[in-house]
């Protein structure tokens, strides 16, 4: 289940917001117990690089992403960790950790 999961974000990301670049990861194992956890629902870290938040408050980044995934965060994703950048941000972020 948890890899057909990811698969739809990715297919919803990758389709709303013209993806340049995603790192998905799924985190639900290091929530095993929590409360959130126990619905079945999953905990997720994710980068998404697009030009779409160019213009865009963090807040409206976020709202981009949860307005992609729609109804999957009521029912499919108990927790999501978001990291969106433009391009130019994603490039200056990994020329500063090499």
């Amino acid at each position: 289940m948890s890899r057909e999961r990811m698969e739809q974000i990715e297919e919803r990301l990758r389709t709303a917001l013209d993806v340049e670049h995603l790192e998905l990861e799924d985190e639900s194992h290091l929530h095993i117990g929590h409360a959130g956890a126990r619905d079945g629902r999953g905990h997720f870290r994710v980068l998404v690089v697009s030009e779409a938040f160019g213009d865009k408050s963090p807040l409206q980044r976020h709202r981009l992403v949860y307005d992609a995934l729609g109804t999957m965060m009521d029912t499919e994703i108990h927790a999501l960790t978001i990291q969106a950048m433009t391009p130019a941000e994603h490039q200056a972020a990994a020329g500063r950790q090499s």
